[in-house]
């Protein structure tokens, strides 16, 4: 049931993406050839004025094709005649639909919460040695760790996860920011009903929920899911992840199958599978927006290009160049997808 529930979660995010291109496309006039809802084998067909509505068998997404958007045409009201701003608009129009998604889906996990937990620090453990005027007082609201905005309090235990055996800590206190560069907050042993645990030796202020914040909570979720994918993508370029912590659609619906089948409750699978939705909806709209080719960013990338093309040279570049540089950037992107579903496959049997 949680594998048929995340295809058709991944499946619709894909749909909204290309519903996003559809609807700006024609509110401004431009000419859509063909829109579809599913991928394969035709189900069912309307032509409507200039477009065929279509749906097809597979679930997986969907596609929007305009006219004139990948090759020449004589049409007035192609792709490839709209003006520059247009262009931009139906581009970017996809990625703005999954990150809206993603918020909305944000604000609905934070609806019903009662309470949220703070940056502020509520108290420490009894053994902390790390509190007084030059280290971390009752009351002070953690900003930053390690140049990182703190926006919840989910955000300094991932910032902390990531810090090593010092950090540069930013902290409000009275109304001021104070700087504790190389601060050695790591985690120590304390005990706790007897028990010998590892912990940070803080707790933090727990407030009651209102509606302002329930909507902030739910668009800073958002931000910082924005935040994750940036991360993770400076993780890959340093090397300090690889081929095995990338996964595709095989591997996010496998995550997805297997936390909502971990899950205690029907609304906690119903929470921790949202939760994902929301992720890969934000995730799907940030690298939609990356400057490379066959991406929406690599298009808008073009287009930012052949403008400037036109103002030093007075002439654009050929759009047959352009098409070139797509079809290799698709190449590309769909041998990475081939070998991410190889290795998702791996992991699957590897267990």
């Amino acid at each position: 049931m949680y594998i048929i529930a995340a295809i058709l979660i991944f499946g619709l995010l894909i749909a909204v993406h290309e519903l996003g291109h559809f609807a700006t496309a024609k509110l401004l006039g431009v000419s859509v050839e063909e829109f579809s809802i599913g991928m394969g084998p035709l189900l069912w067909s309307r032509q409507k004025g200039e477009t065929l509505y279509s749906l097809r068998a597979l679930p997986i997404g969907g596609f929007c094709a305009l006219e004139g958007e990948d090759e020449e045409s004589d049409d007035p009201r192609a792709f490839g005649r709209a003006r520059a701003w247009k262009k931009f608009l139906i581009l970017v129009a996809g990625a703005a639909m999954n990150f809206l998604v993603g918020v909305l889906l944000c604000l609905i996990l934070s609806a019903p919460n009662q309470a949220f937990i703070t940056a502020e620090i509520a108290s420490f453990n009894e053994n902390f040695s790390l509190q007084g005027e030059d280290g971390l007082m009752v009351g002070d609201r953690i900003i930053s760790i390690d140049g990182e905005r703190i926006y919840l309090y989910s955000d300094i235990l991932l910032m902390l996860s990531r810090s090593g055996e010092t950090m540069d800590l930013v902290v409000e206190r009275n109304g001021k920011k104070l700087v504790l560069d190389d601060f050695p907050l790591v985690p120590r042993e304390y005990t706790e009903n007897g028990i010998t645990v590892r912990r940070y030796g803080m707790t933090f202020h727990v407030e009651e929920a209102t509606l302002g914040s329930r909507l902030e909570n739910g668009w800073l979720t958002a931000v910082d899911f924005v935040r994750l994918v940036r991360l993770s993508l400076g993780d890959l370029l340093a090397g300090r992840a690889g081929l095995r912590d990338l996964s595709g659609p095989i591997g996010i619906v496998d995550v997805m199958s297997e936390v909502g089948e971990a899950s205690d409750t029907v609304w906690d699978a119903f929470y921790n599978v949202i939760y994902f939705a929301a992720l890969i909806a934000v995730n799907l709209a940030v690298m939609n927006l990356l400057p490379l080719p066959a991406l929406d960013g690599g298009r808008i990338f073009f287009l930012f290009l052949n403008g400037l093309w036109l103002l030093l040279f007075r002439k654009t570049i050929n759009p047959r160049y352009e098409g070139y540089v797509h079809m290799t950037g698709m190449a590309l992107l769909m041998g990475l997808m081939l070998v991410v579903a190889f290795s998702d496959i791996g992991k699957l049997f590897g267990r």
